[in-house]
């Protein structure tokens, strides 16, 4: 079994689990989120990757489904990460996703067997994020605000001070037609009226997902981004008002307005 593309595209909650803890695989994937990430990268020490690495890799045999979050291009272990992640037919998360060389190199290797979410988490990834959409191979971005926010010296929690970078993922994603990017991390695990203002920020710029530390996080997540159900009745009011420029409640609607309805119910 593997993730598919539309999965993937249409995925709320990103569950991170580390690499070098199998005994958390399993738990992570009855934790109810839409995408568990295997986490060969930040989570694992240097004296641990290669025994995470054979961990992930037993169980992909064993048939789940997973996004293997590799290691940085250039570094010791990238190669044995794709290989193995290839031999599985696994989609991956490639962090520091901001050279389109490396990108570009990486499909023509992979030859289009493993999809990709790039993970942009540098300045210079946040200026090329319309590059890295247009690479062949990646079907979604997310966010690295914890990285982001140390390169560029602010915290990683800061909605104001990181608006432009989250804005720039979602207007190159739409530009490339790709499915909406997946916001960053939320690092106070168990406070849930943090969780929820990030969430309500990232839905308010245009994401649609949300990367996770904690299986406590994933309900939340899932929610948060899942239409309310005044959300939906307003949707369903502009759809059943046809397709000609009117007016439902007081608004105008036209065009735009009845795709995003549309978008709402998911028709």
């Amino acid at each position: 079994m593997r993730l598919t593309r539309d999965q993937i595209a249409s995925a709320r909650s990103f569950l991170f689990v580390p690499g070098h803890r199998p005994d958390r695989f399993d738990k992570a994937a009855a934790s109810g989120a839409d995408v568990v990430i295997v986490d060969l990268e930040d989570a694992v020490a240097v004296d641990d990757k290669d025994r995470a690495r054979g961990y992930v890799s037993e169980w992909l045999e064993q048939g789940n489904a997973s996004l293997v979050r590799i290691n940085p291009f250039g570094t010791p272990w990238f190669d044995a990460d794709l290989d193995t992640a290839m031999r599985h037919g696994c989609p991956i998360m490639v962090p520091k996703a901001d050279s389109v060389a490396a990108l570009t190199d990486l499909g023509r290797r992979t030859r289009g067997e493993c999809d990709v979410v790039a993970l942009v988490e540098t300045a210079t990834g946040i200026e090329r994020a319309n590059e890295v959409c247009a690479t062949a191979g990646i079907i979604r971005l997310a966010f690295g605000n914890a990285d982001f926010g140390a390169e560029v010296g602010v915290a990683p929690d800061d909605h104001l001070a990181l608006t432009y970078a989250r804005s720039k993922l979602v207007t190159a994603s739409a530009a490339s037609k790709l499915a909406p990017p997946i916001d960053g991390v939320t690092i106070a695990i168990e406070d849930t009226a943090v969780l929820n203002a990030d969430i309500e920020h990232a839905r308010c710029l245009g994401f649609t997902g949300k990367l996770c530390i904690h299986p406590n996080q994933v309900p939340v997540v899932a929610a948060g981004f899942a239409p309310s159900e005044s959300e939906r009745e307003w949707a369903r009011a502009v759809v059943e008002a046809g397709e000609s420029v009117t007016r439902v409640n007081g608004q105008m609607i036209d065009k735009p307005v009845l795709e995003r309805a549309r978008r709402i119910l998911g028709t």
